[in-house]
């Protein structure tokens, strides 16, 4: 929810912001900011988040693995009680410095979260609830998107004395989520695999489960720990030389690159600018926002209730497929909106779809199949990978969408348009449908399409993705597929 929310919430006082900047600077030299230097600096507050996720992101493996999934959410919590206290103080204290450095710690903890829970869910849900798990955190990005477009009206905080708070407001949740997690225990899959605390583990599952009897789901895990035995959990690095996974590697690469170059993040970040473009009432726009904000909510439960009937393939290639015609739309709409004022509405339109596609498929099921197309040793790595994949594109977007809409106008939207086709047309034809599969048989799909591994040589030791270690002998009539 906080990662939704610091997405959203420089959109609704970017002015006041701005009006702020520019004081500050006139206080200081003596003279207001120029132009290009004002919309560079908010750009820099605005992709700021960005970069601070992807700082988080490096970070995730060596967290997860002293603290446990657990143990760093609630160590990550009190990065945004920090942020918070920050921001609320920056104008008294005549900083914007303060400002974008709460940005920044904001962006730290979500590069964290965005990973390490998806992570913890995907450990923790029994097989057939893995997909509707795995898009929780998608409903709760889209409500924490819906409570900064709310809390941003007029009426509420987004007038101009209210803006240091609005920014804030991030402290309450936290703080809530700093008392709430005591209630749930670790990953019973990282306490059996990782830490080998069966007892632990056992005492985890029953309390997720709600049953007594969880011997069936720990005789499935200690068959993944002992495939896992002569394997160590490997780093970003040994993940990318490791041609037994190359698919699943790849696959992770393109669905984080291409959320994020999808043009989502423009959407949300710059909402009401766009609304403005295609001539919506300046008076109307605050309440236009909300409005998509709300159709967000519904897309995402939506997605979290279909995904384990529909599948994961469906419901990503739909979704970006949704988004690419939407996004072309917006495009014909800011052209013809002059000639043809009823198509402001269209517009509207479109960015509703693009939201309500971003948020039935691609806004989730990266993370889940993240979870879903590796197993224990190569988990981590492929989060740390994903995620920083993700934040490095976010940061992209964020700081040069300013300049590439002044540059191209509307044809700008024909480049996300681009990537989210070229993304469904990959996921059709390579990433394979992973609902109701363990993680074993999962492997097993991926390594029928090995022909990016070479043959292994005789004599050698071949490692598997997921555990397996496969010998040839010289002179043995068995060759490795």
């Amino acid at each position: 929810m906080l990662y939704g929310y610091n997405l959203a919430v420089v959109n609704s006082p970017a002015v006041h912001i701005k009006a702020f900047y520019n004081a500050t600077w006139s206080q200081r030299y003596g003279h207001g900011l120029p132009p290009g230097l004002l919309t560079l600096l908010y750009s820099l507050t605005v992709s700021i988040f960005a970069l601070g996720g992807l700082g988080g992101s490096l970070l995730v493996g060596t967290l997860v693995a002293r603290y446990g999934r657990h143990g760093t959410l609630e160590r990550s919590a009190l990065l945004v009680l920090l942020a918070g206290g920050l921001m609320a103080f920056s104008r008294q204290l005549a900083a914007p410095e303060m400002v974008i450095i709460g940005r920044a710690i904001t962006g730290l903890h979500s590069g964290i979260c965005l990973s390490v829970v998806p992570l913890y869910l995907g450990e923790i849900a029994p097989k057939n609830l893995r997909g509707f798990l795995g898009l929780l955190p998608s409903i709760f990005i889209c409500l924490g998107v819906f409570c900064a477009q709310v809390l941003g009206l007029p009426e509420l905080l987004g007038q101009d004395r209210y803006w240091p708070l609005f920014l804030a407001v991030v402290a309450i949740p936290a703080s809530l989520q700093l008392l709430l997690l005591h209630c749930f225990p670790e990953s019973p899959r990282f306490l059996l695999i990782e830490r080998n605390d069966v007892c632990g583990a056992t005492e985890a599952l029953r309390r997720f489960l709600g049953a007594s009897d969880v011997q069936e789901v720990l005789e499935e895990m200690k068959e993944e720990q002992k495939s896992l035995s002569s394997v160590q959990t490997v780093s970003v690095q040994q993940l990318l030389r490791d041609r037994s996974v190359r698919w699943q590697t790849l696959s992770v690469a393109v669905v984080n690159v291409g959320m994020q170059l999808s043009g989502i993040d423009a959407i949300w970040f710059y909402t009401n600018t766009i609304f403005q473009n295609a001539g919506i009432p300046k008076s109307q726009i605050p309440y236009t926002t909300v409005g998509t904000g709300a159709i967000e909510v519904v897309a995402g439960l939506i997605g979290c209730f279909t995904i384990e009937k529909l599948g994961r393939r469906p419901l990503i290639i739909t979704g970006f497929c949704a988004m690419g015609t939407c996004l072309a739309g917006i495009t014909g709409c800011l052209l013809l909106q002059t000639a043809l004022p009823w198509m402001r509405y269209v517009a509207v339109a479109c960015v509703v779809g693009i939201i309500a596609g971003f948020c039935m498929g691609p806004a989730g099921v990266p993370f889940l199949m993240t979870a879903e197309l590796f197993t224990q040793s190569h988990r981590s790595a492929a989060y740390v990978l994903g995620g920083s994949l993700n934040w490095l594109c976010n940061f992209t977007i964020g700081f040069i969408f300013p300049f590439l809409q002044m540059s191209t106008g509307a044809f700008s939207y024909l480049v996300f348009c681009g990537v989210c086709l070229l993304v469904a047309l990959y996921v059709y034809l390579i990433v394979p449908e992973t609902k109701n599969k363990t993680f074993v048989e999962i492997s097993r799909v991926f390594a029928a399409r090995q022909p990016l591994a070479p043959p292994c040589h005789a004599g050698m030791l071949r490692l598997r993705g997921y555990g397996a270690m496969e010998s040839s002998l010289e002179g043995s009539k068995h060759s490795l597929p």
